[in-house]
């Protein structure tokens, strides 16, 4: 229970005074004491008043002593806690802490004027928050895609990211940052898409609260981008602006669902010729591929064992013989070699032969692009159930999705720049 503020002041001055009196009766004590001290035989009356001194000197010590005391507890012990409560650089911390995806507890800055993010899908967050105006820094590898849409949002802010520091080289989960730059650019918090090792690393180095956001590009949206841009969105006070973009995507997961639920399809599906961690050929393919995951295509590739990205022999493609296969468009220059090399095994694959082969631009680079694949979703649905998806208008569609997270309708520029979603000419189809 809090005293009224009278009442402290009141026990406050009745300890000081009872403080006065201890320190009055020491005193006296030892005057008295000195005051009665006799010279003993033999001892000149010079030495006796030396001890007099001396209890006088001891005295003057032992108030020291006490002042000193009460100065630690009235003054030091404030300074220890101010100093708990900043940075090296001086920067005051919240009096609270914040969980990354790893279970590291951070203390965070009281107020975020400068961010940086680092590794694996962390600026993309950052840019889906509507946050950029919040950056310091941006990492080397995000400076190529002012042609290129392959990467959302390096693509959309390519000016904005031009003009800042390059204070990495990125491309990656693993530790490639500049601490030195880092520390040049002063950012109140940086988050990132490291692993563990590289994140604390980068924690270490800089001394600079470093938060690990790293999401997995696996499932139709991972339940991991959910938690990683909440918590990112709680340390630069963008909640509402993330519950809009999840809400949009809860919106797509749910609509493409219905569009399917309860709809059964003999038509086998593969995926092939998929972009992660690098470009790949035919066999390179995916267990629980996203968006045939959302729509409940039967995927060829799917496995019990696996998840996500793998290789798989061609053979193996030719006894699952799919009615439908998607291809990266941007890895054609690989599958076309391929065919040429291999035409015979090609055209003996049933879609081959129907021209039933389409494009399928990856989702994935640097982590997930979160509205591709909200897009290849309806896409997918589009081709593998025409009559559930006749009423979408792709470009549509996706320009809506591109708009609210990225704030660009660019579809269009999706098809000129490489990543168009259409029909392929491989193999006999050309013919």
């Amino acid at each position: 229970m809090r005293l009224p503020e009278n009442l402290d002041n009141g026990f406050a001055d009745v300890s000081a005074e009872k403080n006065h009196r201890k320190k009055g009766s020491i005193f006296l004590k030892i005057v008295l004491l000195t005051e009665n001290i006799k010279s003993p035989a033999g001892v000149t009356n010079v030495k006796a008043k030396l001890m007099h001194c001396f209890f006088i000197v001891m005295l003057c010590f032992l108030q020291a002593c006490d002042n000193g005391a009460g100065k630690s507890s009235e003054s030091e012990q404030p300074e220890q806690a101010a100093a708990a409560e900043n940075r090296q650089d001086g920067t005051a911390l919240r009096n609270e802490t914040v969980t990354d995806c790893y279970g590291r507890k951070i203390r965070i800055p009281a107020e975020i004027k400068r961010a940086v993010c680092v590794g694996s899908g962390a600026l993309r967050m950052l840019m889906y928050l509507q946050a950029e105006n919040l950056l310091a820094g941006t990492e080397s590898t995000d400076l190529n895609y002012a042609e290129d849409p392959k990467r959302d949002y390096a693509y959309v802010f390519h000016e904005k990211l031009q003009s800042l520091p390059v204070v990495g080289k990125g491309g990656g989960s693993s530790y490639t940052a500049y601490p030195e730059a880092l520390l040049e650019v002063k950012p109140d918090v940086i988050f990132s898409g490291y692993t563990k090792e590289g994140t604390e690393q980068l924690a270490k180095e800089t001394g600079i609260p470093v938060i690990g956001v790293r999401y997995e590009s696996k499932n139709f949206v991972d339940e991991s981008f959910y938690s990683s841009l909440r918590l990112m969105a709680d340390v630069l006070g963008r909640e509402k602006r993330a519950e809009e973009l999840l809400a949009v995507i809860d919106a797509c997961r749910a609509d493409l669902q219905k569009r399917t639920q309860g709809v059964r399809t003999e038509k086998i599906v593969y995926v092939g010729a998929v972009s992660y961690n690098g470009s790949h050929g035919f066999s390179g393919t995916y267990s629980k591929f996203g968006p045939f995951t959302a729509i409940s295509a039967r995927n060829a590739a799917d496995s019990a064992e696996r998840e996500g990205f793998y290789e798989v022999d061609l053979e193996q493609v030719l006894v699952w013989n799919p009615d439908i296969i998607f291809l990266d468009p941007t890895n054609g220059h690989i599958t076309e070699q391929e065919y040429a090399a291999r035409s015979a095994y090609f055209d003996r694959l049933s879609a081959v032969q129907a021209g039933e082969v389409y494009s399928m631009p990856s989702f994935n680079n640097y982590s997930t692009n979160i509205a591709y694949c909200l897009i290849n979703g309806y896409w997918a649905g589009s081709i593998i159930f025409p009559e559930r998806f006749e009423d979408i208008n792709l470009a549509q569609k996706a320009d809506e999705i591109l708009e609210i997270f990225l704030g660009k309708a660019y579809f269009a520029d999706m098809r000129k720049l490489g990543l168009p979603y259409e029909k392929l000419s491989f193999g006999r189809a050309k013919q």
